[in-house]
């Protein structure tokens, strides 16, 4: 699975994308942003709020209860906020 991260998701993690294999048991989008915060502690400290934390899958929004795939790609970022 390819996963982007955009704004300060990006810089916290350090890089603007990866790709990872899927345990299992992650099934969901919600399931995914819980598994990356085990990867590292960037990863951990970047999706702390996940409450924050937006999810596209093959870029279109989702709730985090949507489920995935190996081949989906999967975008995290902030809320966008302007004016």
């Amino acid at each position: 699975m390819k996963i982007l991260y955009f704004a300060w998701l990006r810089s916290k993690i350090g890089m603007p994308t990866e790709t990872v294999d899927l345990p299992a048991e992650v099934t969901t989008a919600g399931d995914l942003v819980e598994w990356l915060k085990s990867r590292s502690p960037r990863h951990a400290e970047a999706l702390a709020n996940s409450k924050v934390v937006k999810v596209a899958v093959n870029q279109e929004h989702v709730p985090y209860d949507h489920p995935i795939s190996a081949t989906d790609e999967v975008a995290l970022f902030p809320p966008v906020t302007g004016g």
